[in-house]
């Protein structure tokens, strides 16, 4: 194992298939992976031995997991989703489904849910968002943002902030294609913009990108895009990681293909990359080496600088030592209970 193989583990997020550690899985683990991201068919009742036998490989490892609650939830709790919460429009429930969410996942042993959805859903036709966001109104969505962040990381699992700069207004799937977002930048801002600041000013630990086309800003898609995440880091001021969505999606694997949108990522500020889930059809070995020996190469011949991925494999680390140091917490409210009052409004 070569140092070169330390950094480029250290930003790298990979899926697996089953509900056991596969070798190369362990492997890479022993070797610096930053983590794995579970998704429904890595979870069954023998999960907490799972991620056990994954925290036992190395220190800091993180075990991730996409669970919103609601309509995408990988440990079947009785959450409401956002569309619920934000029907309801109370804060102090909206932190306490977070916090009972997060409660949940460290008892499972995830460190790190990709989670809250920040999206505003302006557009009714969202083939992919839809009742995953709090709702259409960019103050609503901003106030349960950040109350979902407080709650979700009171009681100690790092929360996410997701699709930067917003997947809510747009009409094609990124799991399908490459969406594109025509609005200026001026209508950008201040719609889909003010829940990412509004989670950052909460303290969120993590934000995620979108493989969405925002032509007034770039040409990329946001997740290889240098001036939409230099806009995060500046503008917004966020020093947490930033995680690529899965670059499995067709919006990269389809068009730049996994391997090149990873370096692409990385380049462009991207400090930990979610390969995706192999359950979709594909090996995940032969994904995560792809991805791997990419960023590998890329190192090799100067196009990702060594600097870049020092400072993304660090932004890890410091994510590792918040899980590590977080107090956990308990809380929540009766999902039924919740859904009942948001029927009632």
């Amino acid at each position: 194992m070569t140092s070169d193989e330390m950094l480029v583990n250290g930003v790298l997020l990979p899926g697996f298939t089953g509900t056991g550690v596969p070798g190369w899985l362990a492997r890479a683990a022993d070797e610096g992976l930053a983590g794995a991201c579970l998704f429904a068919g890595n979870v069954g009742p023998g999960l907490p031995a799972l991620t056990a036998a994954l925290h036992e490989h190395r220190a800091g490892f993180l075990v991730a997991s996409d669970e919103e609650g609601g309509s995408v939830t990988r440990l079947d709790g009785p959450w409401p989703g956002a569309a619920a919460l934000g029907r309801l429009d109370d804060e102090a429930v909206t932190a306490a489904v977070a916090a009972a969410i997060g409660a949940r996942c460290r008892d499972a042993g995830i460190d790190l849910a990709l989670a809250p959805v920040a999206d505003v859903n302006a557009e009714p036709d969202n083939p992919v968002i839809g009742i995953r966001s709090f709702g259409a109104c960019p103050e609503l969505v901003s106030r349960h943002t950040a109350a979902f962040v407080r709650g979700m990381q009171g009681a100690g699992t790092a929360a996410t902030a997701k699709h930067f700069p917003g997947h809510g207004c747009t009409t094609t799937d990124s799991h399908l294609a490459l969406p594109v977002v025509d609005d200026d930048a001026t209508t950008v801002r201040a719609r889909d913009l003010p829940p990412f600041a509004a989670a950052v000013a909460a303290g969120v630990r993590c934000v995620l990108t979108a493989h969405v086309r925002f032509p007034a800003f770039d040409e990329r898609p946001a997740t290889m895009s240098p001036p939409l995440l230099a806009l995060l880091r500046r503008e917004l001021g966020f020093d947490g990681v930033v995680i690529s969505d899965a670059v499995d999606m067709a919006a990269v694997a389809a068009t730049v293909g996994m391997g090149p949108g990873a370096i692409a990522a990385v380049a462009a500020g991207v400090d930990l990359v979610c390969t995706g889930n192999p359950q979709n059809g594909y090996d995940d070995e032969t994904a995560y080496r792809a991805v791997r020996d990419a960023l590998l190469a890329a190192l090799a011949d100067g196009t990702l600088p060594r600097e870049r991925l020092a400072e993304a494999g660090h932004r890890v680390a410091q994510l590792a030592a918040w899980v590590a140091a977080a107090p956990t917490g308990r809380g929540g409210v009766d999902g039924a209970q919740v859904v009942r009052r948001v029927s009632e409004v």
